[in-house]
């Protein structure tokens, strides 16, 4: 009996899309035909995998728009935020493909007389790339992009919340003339990803999504020998120095808070701020958030979409809760957002917590939704030792006019990316990473090539005719 995947839209409700589970025999189909695809893909020209791979990232920007609107239907994104995902793909796309000649160049030591010799950096095989669908544009390409330029091939299993975003992707490379195996889809039921993480024709596994799902990646992969990237959760912090442009950390870190509905691994959902400026830095938090428009995300005006679905409405709002039972304050009232939790739907209100602290689950767990708390605190030692209490460790925001400062928080912060006077942005360029329960591995940058190949070592002993 075929199993079927049900994608239901958070806008409203509905069934917005159904698809068939691969079976077994066409699970295998797949991993066959990305390993036979893999010897010839392998021995294609860098210069020709670029070309194509640039072709692929054009057809799908060509489509932006109405690939805008398939997303927001799929999971809530405001409409008027959507296209910016697809530009996002288009610049990361492209800035890998750039890095690719110099990350994927021979290294090769100083001269040695009577001796030639060089390290290259060869494709690993089938790559498989696990895929959610708070953003799947962005996170697919960032290891979909460097697999196929470092000369790998590529099955990408996408969450059951977006599984548009594959199809698109298939038809997109066929489109640019990626050779038929080189870069595949597929709809996978759970216990049959798990089973294709554990086959011994995968050689890499790129997976992106909560700390659950990495560890059950990791158990299937368990014994196997292969390589395994996580990006897990995160529960992000935010720290407003006593010299930080006021009005800058406001918009930044409500911004950093609250975009996609807080549903983003890299999103701020903590905040310190410097005594001196903590009541003026919740004011105009406030002011801010209760300016939001909270509706359908098809319309324009809507600048906050529901979360994902209705049990993670009540997961987010069941930390709110408890939050208050424990002595927090909400500073937001629900009734300025009439449209809360219409018809039963993942519709939430924004909120801002004061008098939290970390023996509240809101300021130790990953919320992953419109929720962020805020804490005084004296100076920087005490926003440290707040910053590193968390088992995640993916970014930490630091607002101020001291570049040094700064760079000496940064130096003691568990983290993998630390912003000045930013947050909630990856740049293709530096090296995305995780530390403690927020992951292992690395993506993009020339270091996310790392993973993606093995080094092989050429050391030539010279015949004495050739010395």
């Amino acid at each position: 009996m075929v199993q079927i995947q049900r994608t239901v839209s958070p806008i409203d409700g509905t069934v917005f899309v159904e698809r068939p589970l691969a079976t077994p025999a066409a699970v295998d189909r797949a991993l066959h035909v990305a390993s036979k695809a893999y010897e010839s893909w392998r021995r294609v020209p860098l210069e020709q995998r670029a070309a194509l791979c640039t072709a692929w990232v054009n057809a799908v920007t060509a489509q932006k728009d109405v690939l805008a609107v398939e997303l927001t239907q799929q999971m809530g994104r405001p409409i008027r935020y959507s296209a910016g995902e697809i530009n996002g793909f288009a610049d990361r796309g492209h800035t890998m493909i750039r890095l690719a000649t110099s990350a994927l160049a021979p290294i090769v030591p100083p001269a040695k007389d009577g001796f030639l010799r060089s390290i290259r950096r060869e494709p690993v095989g089938v790559v498989v790339v696990l895929a959610p669908w708070n953003y799947p544009w962005l996170t697919a390409v960032n290891a979909i992009v460097p697999a196929l330029m470092a000369g790998n091939t590529v099955l990408l299993k996408h969450s059951d919340q977006t599984p548009l975003v594959a199809e698109r992707l298939s038809e997109a490379a066929l489109a640019a003339g990626i050779p038929e195996g080189v870069f595949q889809h597929i709809h996978m039921s759970h216990e049959s990803t798990a089973g294709v993480v554990a086959d011994s024709r995968v050689a890499y596994v790129a997976f992106t999504g909560s700390v659950e799902g990495g560890r059950a990646v990791h158990q299937a992969a368990a014994g196997r020998f292969k390589a395994v990237g996580l990006e897990l959760g995160g529960k992000d912090p935010g720290y407003v120095r006593a010299d930080a442009d006021l009005d800058a950390a406001i918009d930044g870190l409500v911004d950093g808070a609250f975009f996609n509905s807080g549903q983003s691994c890299c999103g701020i959902e903590r905040i310190y701020v410097h005594r001196d400026l903590y009541d003026r830095f919740v004011e105009g938090a406030v002011a801010m958030v209760e300016k939001y428009t909270l509706d359908d995300p098809t319309k324009q005006e809507t600048t906050l979409g529901p979360v994902v679905r209705a049990r993670n409405a009540a997961g987010i709002q069941a930390q709110v809760d408890d939050a208050i039972a424990r002595g927090a304050r909400a500073l937001i009232d629900p009734k300025l957002f009439p449209e809360a939790g219409r018809r039963g739907l993942p519709y939430l209100a924004p909120q801002v917590l004061i008098g939290v602290d970390h023996t509240m689950t809101v300021m130790q767990e990953e919320t992953f939704g419109p929720v962020v708390g805020i804490m005084p605190v004296s100076g920087d030692d005490e926003a440290l030792r707040l910053m590193n209490d968390s088992r995640y460790g993916l970014t930490a925001a630091i607002y101020s006019r001291d570049i040094e400062a700064a760079s000496a928080l940064g130096d003691r912060l568990e983290t993998g990316t630390v912003f000045l006077n930013r947050c909630d942005y990856l740049d293709p360029e530096l090296a995305w990473v995780g530390v403690k329960d927020s992951g292992r591995g690395c993506t993009l940058s020339s270091v996310g090539y790392e993973s993606l190949t093995r080094p092989k070592s050429f050391h030539f002993r010279l015949p004495p005719e050739t010395k």
